[in-house]
């Protein structure tokens, strides 16, 4: 999971990580277990709903900077 891809979602709409717990019903601290790397496998649904909160499709997480 790249945090990095959701970091520069949630700073170009100008929303936190709170706003995304709330969106999601994601813990703030699973949230930052997951900005830190201590949850290093997410569940296909977690990413659903970070997906779904930022409205990208899954593969945009699934995407390197060497595939664009």
């Amino acid at each position: 999971m790249r945090w990095n891809k959701v970091e520069k979602l949630l700073q170009q709409r100008q929303k936190t990580i709170y706003w995304l717990s709330k969106q999601t019903g994601i813990s703030v601290s699973s949230l930052y277990y997951l900005r830190d790397g201590k949850l290093k496998k997410p569940s296909f649904e977690l990413m659903c709903k970070i997906a779904d909160a930022l409205g990208v499709s899954l593969d945009y997480f699934r995407e390197t900077e060497d595939n664009k």
